[in-house]
């Protein structure tokens, strides 16, 4: 049975994307630093008939990462689809003129070393196997720098240059590296199928090979 770990799974997004993988046939590894959160979400997707685990870990500290998807293959089995979409801080908001060095280092380990780490985890089992997938979830701050938003505007184009380098290097190997920017909150963006269309939209970017980025919506829809 093929398994998605979700880094950063939460009650929104996390939960309609393990739902939509779970009625493919996947087992859901759900990674996030709340462990309480997790058994939560977890007992309410094992009631709806999925293969379901929790995780507990904070991407800002490599071990525990490592660590949470070690015990999730072991349990579920090798993982083939990683999507990485932890929420940044609010304190990653704030504008270029009160970023320090110390915030924007953190900002950095939870964008881009927590992504590294993670695929260095499980790339190995995906290569091997000939077939996976990696997903980022970004803001519009991957693609636009914004004054007002300094920790992601620095983070997220490091975590988009990784992986965009990855699905290069990865090409032809049957491992796709794929990127979704959603330039805005899901609820404020007022799509049509709501959050369970953005989990479909990721569900294609798994199963059909692409560009790098793609768009949720046009850049200058959005608001962040």
């Amino acid at each position: 049975m093929p398994v998605i770990a979700i880094i950063g799974a939460g009650p929104g997004l996390g939960a309609a994307v393990a739902r939509r993988f779970g009625r493919e046939g996947f087992s859901i590894a759900l990674i996030s630093r709340n462990q309480s959160k997790l058994d939560s979400m977890a007992a309410e997707l094992t009631a709806a008939g999925f293969t379901v685990g929790g995780y507990a870990a904070d991407v800002r500290v490599p071990a525990t990462l490592e660590d949470a998807l070690a015990r999730a293959a072991a349990e579920l089995g090798p993982i083939s689809t990683l999507q990485y979409s932890p929420l940044p801080s609010r304190d990653y908001l704030k504008p270029v003129l009160e970023m320090t060095p110390e915030l924007a280092l953190e900002a950095l380990q939870f964008s881009a070393l927590g992504l590294i780490h993670a695929v260095r985890t499980v790339l190995p089992a995906m290569r091997q196997a000939g077939s996976g997938s990696i997903i980022l979830i970004n803001g519009g701050t991957s693609v636009k720098a914004r004054a007002d938003f300094a920790g992601t505007s620095v983070a997220f184009p490091a975590e988009s240059a990784y992986g965009e380098m990855l699905h290069d290097a990865l090409e032809g190997e049957g491992v796709r590296v794929s990127q979704l920017v959603i330039p805005g909150g899901i609820p404020r963006l007022q799509l049509v199928n709501g959050i369970d269309g953005v989990a479909d939209r990721i569900w294609d970017l798994h199963a059909v090979a692409g560009p790098f980025r793609t768009m949720l919506i046009p850049l200058e829809d959005g608001r962040e």
